[in-house]
This record gives C-alpha cells, structure tokens and sequence, in this order.
C-alpha cells in the first residue's frame, strides 16, 4: 500500500470521505481565512505567527484532501478537490468561513477551532484508518502550539486595556453560536463511531470544554449563557454567502488557467 494511502477506499466509502471532507475543508478554509491577514498584523512578529498558522491549516487539508480523493473513490487530487467544488460541495463548518473582523475576532476564533481540533486529533490517532490515524499524529503538535499562541493572545487581550477586553468579549459572544456545529452529530457519525474510524463527539466536547472554561476564566472573559441557539448546516452544504466570495478569490487563478503549473 502506498504511504498515507488509506485502507478504506475501495470500495468508495461515501460515509467516510463525507467525514473527510468536514475535516480538509473546515481547514482550507480557515486557513484561507488566515491568510488574509499577511501584510496586516498589528506587529511584525504577529504577521508572520498568523502566516505560519494559515500555513499549518493549507498543510493539513492538503493532506486530508488526498485522502478524501481516495475515499470518495474518484482519484481527484487536492487541487482538484480545492479549486474545483461549487461552495454547495464544501462541508466546512460555518464559524471558519466568516470574515475575519478585527485581530480579536480572528484570535477569539483561532482558540475556539484549536481547543476543539486539538482533543479531536488526539483522539483520531486512534482510528482503524491507518492513515487518517497517521495524519492526526502529524497534525496534532502543530494544533497544539495553535492553541498554545491563541491562548496567550485570549490573557494578553482579555486582561489588558478596557477597549481589548470588550473587543474581545465581543468576539467570543459573536462567534458562539458557531461552536455548536463542531459538536454536531450527523447521520453517517454513529456508523463510524462504531467502526472505531471517529471519536464520539461528546468525547471532544469535554475537553474543548475543560479548556474554554480555564481560558475564558483566567481572562476575565463571560461565558455566553447556556441554551444559546446554535447555527448549522455548514457539513451539509448549507453554508452562508462569504463561502462563495472566499472561493471565489481563492479559486479564480485555477479557474482562470485550468491545468496550467509554474
């Protein structure tokens, strides 16, 4: 078996691939996102953190896109599989596809992804796919020092100035009803579940928990008040209209000259 081939992708394995596609997009675009702020961090050192964050994120879904290729049993390639999709294919969760706001909006949303995604690799180091559990063994010290530096940014903010405290405050109560979706169940998860290629959710959600409460407590940050309506509908392809304007940036070289390589 080539390496990083997965084990599952013959015959195409819809289920799968559809979890994989929530995972390589969710990254994509919130790497793209992240991007966006090249050039125009509050200090140089902060640019080129930002920078090599949205660097990480094209690095892991580059590599969850080739699997989603093979699952999918298509073949297609991550180029393919990034330029080439309508933004009613794309399975990100919504909280990544928004604009980016100020730099505490962007820092308020890089912690709330990492605390999540940093337990939900642990966790996939243990899937029955192999190279899926190889993929989550690589990404997870990156994710790690992701929350790490959004983390430091959520003290640094929330117990700084008045005007960085509210601004950050605001984030957090803006960006909270996004969370939700990252702990959806949908209707293919409790058949992967079983087949041990995912972890449970709640398994996740428990650790996003543990780690939101410390850092919103040590920043003197409110939690938003439970029962709080949550907004889904981005790993079903029902997605808010900044998807289509992020793809169509980021998509018009490929589309522009298809085939084409420098």
């Amino acid at each position: 078996m080539p390496d990083g081939a997965s084990q599952l992708t013959t015959p195409a394995d819809f289920a799968f691939a559809g979890y994989l596609a929530r995972l390589a997009d969710s990254h994509l675009v919130l790497g793209h996102r992240l991007s966006e702020w090249c050039g125009h961090g509050p200090v140089l050192e902060e640019d080129l953190a930002l920078t090599n964050l949205a660097l990480d994120c094209l690095g892991h879904a580059t590599v969850l896109l080739r699997l989603l290729g093979q699952a999918d049993g298509t073949g297609r390639d991550e180029d393919q599989l990034a330029y080439f999709r309508e933004a009613v294919e794309f399975r990100n969760v919504l909280l990544v596809e928004q604009p980016n706001g100020d730099f505490a909006r962007t820092i308020a949303r890089v912690f709330l992804f990492a605390a999540y995604a940093l337990p939900l690799y642990e966790q996939l180091q243990r899937s029955t796919d192999a190279a899926l559990a190889a993929a989550a063994t690589k990404f997870h010290p990156e994710l790690r020092y992701h929350l790490r530096h959004a983390a430091r940014w959520m003290l640094i903010l929330g117990d700084g100035t008045d005007e960085s405290h509210r601004r950050l405050q605001e984030a957090i109560d803006a960006w909270w009803p996004y969370t939700g979706e990252l702990f959806a169940l949908w209707p293919d998860d409790p058949a992967l579940i079983e087949r041990g290629l995912i972890p449970h959710p709640d398994r996740v959600r428990a650790a996003w928990e543990a780690t939101i409460t410390e850092v919103l407590g040590q920043a003197r940050l409110a939690r938003p008040v439970a029962g709080m309506h949550m907004l889904l509908g981005g790993p079903i392809g029902r997605h808010t209209e900044t998807l289509g304007y992020l793809l169509a940036e980021m998509q018009i070289v490929a589309r522009s000259f298809p085939g084409a390589s420098w």
